[in-house]
């Protein structure tokens, strides 16, 4: 059975930093897609990261720069750096795997069939 375990959220004032980590149990994620997506209160998951298998990684324009994904593969987790937070930040974050190592839309939460519980980041201004 393959589970995902988020930690690291909680409440952080703006400009402040957060690291994210995802423990994944019942497979590698070597070969695998490994994303963050996250949801704000009223709102619709969004897309925040991905990594894939081949050490290429994504990003969602809101992020960039501020956000850094990445994966130890030793550990099976993948981590979520979050650097110069905003208020709009705010939401539960989520991790998220593959089940191929080739999907089509990176972006998409229909691309990913595991999910983990979520962790609440929570940025005051």
């Amino acid at each position: 059975q393959v589970q995902l375990v988020e930690s690291g959220g909680g409440l952080v004032q703006a400009g402040g930093s957060l690291t994210l980590s995802c423990a994944t149990s019942g497979r590698t994620i070597s070969t695998y897609v490994m994303a963050w997506f996250r949801q704000a209160p009223g709102k619709e998951r969004e897309f925040v990261s991905h990594s894939n298998w081949r050490s290429g990684t994504g990003y969602a324009d809101s992020v960039k720069g501020r956000f850094t994904i990445s994966r130890d593969n030793t550990k099976n987790t993948v981590y979520l750096r979050m650097n110069s937070l905003k208020p709009e930040d705010t939401a539960v974050y989520y991790c998220a795997s593959s089940v191929s190592p080739y999907i089509g839309d990176y972006q998409s939460a229909r691309s990913y069939s595991y999910w983990g519980q979520g962790t609440q980041v929570t940025v005051s201004s």
